[in-house]
């Protein structure tokens, strides 16, 4: 009786833990820890766009059509949850149990704009966080998962100081100050499942798998741009003018993925994992707010209206979503521990991604964007475990490159780097089951060069957590 108290009390304590963490991280997913950005570029499309694979994918070059893991989740390609981990008794083949892993990213950047002419530079920070997502097995090859994570950011104020010319002589009459600025991001909230459409045996404990995936979900954000002019004027008083625009926008969203492993060389255990995954053109239903107004500023009040030469509300609208395609291999070969002989693992793998963006439209209305693509590369190390305890590291480095969606003027070059670790935590003798991993990568990216008016160097620190323990066993009480 004292066992199953134990072993209930220990139960429900987890789920408690597991639950009231993904509570806290919802709310606090749409709130930076701290924002200092400032990326004139978020200005178009739907604004910067943020990694679009964990932090184990990422620190690979962002690699995921073909990536699998039994304690992370590739978000990216839904194929790849029929291998979430899952236990059977041998003779009913029932699901005594299975793997259940909570995925929390975070990010910490720091951003260096260059202006070319006049040289100046402004550096800029921020902290937020990256994904949350939960996946368990529900049968033998049949996974599910569900989560929350950012897509883009609309983050970006500029100052503009001029001298007014008459038109007529030519000669200066005022200055005027212009501030730009813009704030904004998409979201997305996804459920998905993955299975496998078939399963064969092969030697050495190696199987040949097909499987396919889908996530659906909904896709929600906001732009909200404004310009706000002050004239400066020692003998005649100006009101400010601001012309501001805001937008909220949502949608169904879908995407789907497929992979296919199949053995290499089974004497070394050797795989090749081909993937695949990319969604449709999507359209969002959108409402608009567009003002102009006259306005004064007041130190204890802010802003505060005088006049509205047009305030137009709730305008309807779509706006039309890229179409984007992903296709990539993993080769790998797990670490091997066994009484004649003990090897190191690694995997390395490609994926190659276009986004049809020339199809992007907000109100009908066309953007500065374009079509775009990226190579990524990238792999991992895993040592020969011994007693130390890096050798139970995870190495892993990528690099990826390709022009980016934004076009002003000359096209924006784009490259990254990468490299991260697995850090694995010490399993306790009172939770055997739990396992838990922490994952850090490094990326440094540059965007545009000396031909644009501004190029944009970053670094990038990721932090992840692969929380994971068995779920849905049966106890027996004595």
């Amino acid at each position: 009786m004292q066992l199953a108290k134990l072993i209930t009390s220990k139960r429900i304590k987890t789920l408690h833990c597991f639950s009231l963490t993904i509570l806290v991280l919802f709310f606090t997913a749409f709130t930076p820890v701290f924002s200092q950005d400032n990326s004139p570029y978020s200005r178009y499309g739907i604004g910067d766009l943020v990694p679009s694979s964990n932090v184990i994918g990422r620190s690979m070059g962002g690699i995921s059509a073909g990536y699998t893991d039994v304690v992370a989740i590739n978000f990216n390609n839904p194929a790849s949850y029929s291998s979430f981990q899952s236990f059977f008794e041998p003779k009913s083949k029932k699901m005594t149990s299975g793997r259940v892993v909570l995925d929390i990213g975070l990010d910490f950047e720091s951003h260096t704009l260059r202006e070319t002419s006049p040289a100046r530079k402004f550096v800029a920070g921020n902290a937020m966080f990256s994904y949350l997502q939960v996946g368990m097995p529900l049968k033998k090859n049949w996974g599910f998962s569900f989560g929350l994570r950012p897509l883009s950011r609309v983050s970006y104020k500029i100052f503009h100081n001029e001298r007014l010319k008459d038109p007529l002589t030519g000669l200066p009459i005022d200055s005027a100050i212009t501030r730009f600025e813009g704030t904004g991001g998409a979201y997305l909230v996804s459920i998905g499942t993955g299975f496998s459409l078939f399963t064969k045996q092969k030697a050495n404990g190696m199987e040949e798998k097909l499987s396919v995936g889908i996530n659906a979900g909904y896709l929600f954000g906001k732009k909200d741009y404004s310009t706000k002019r002050s004239f400066i004027n020692d003998t005649v008083d100006y009101y400010q003018a601001n012309f501001e625009t805001k937008t909220n926008y949502g949608g169904i969203y879908f995407n789907a993925g497929i992979q296919y492993k199949l053995p290499l060389d089974s004497a070394k255990r050797i795989s090749l994992t081909i993937g695949a995954f990319g969604n449709l053109g999507q359209q969002a239903n959108a409402s608009q707010d567009i003002l102009r107004e006259t306005f004064v500023f007041d130190d204890n009040l802010g802003e505060i209206r005088l006049d509205s030469i047009s305030d137009q509300r709730n305008i309807k609208g779509k706006i039309n979503l890229p179409a984007s395609y992903t296709i990539g291999f993993v080769a790998q070969k797990p670490i091997i521990i066994e009484k004649d002989r003990k090897q190191g693992g690694w995997m390395i793998g490609m994926d190659f991604s276009m986004q049809n963006w020339n199809a992007y439209r907000i109100y009908g209305q066309v953007d500065s964007v374009k079509n775009n693509w990226t190579v990524r590369i990238g792999g991992q190390i895993n040592p020969v475990p011994k007693r130390n305890y890096f050798s139970n590291v995870t190495y892993r480095a990528g690099l990826y490159m390709g022009p980016d969606y934004v076009k002003v003027g000359q096209k924006l070059s784009r490259f990254g780097a990468s490299f991260g670790m697995g850090l694995p935590i010490a399993i306790s003798r009172q939770a055997p089951n739990q396992f838990t991993l922490i994952n850090v990568a490094l990326e440094y990216s540059k965007r545009g060069n000396n031909k644009n008016l501004l190029k944009e160097s970053m670094f990038r620190f990721s932090l992840g957590f692969s929380l994971s323990d068995l779920w849905f066993g049966k106890h027996k009480y004595d």
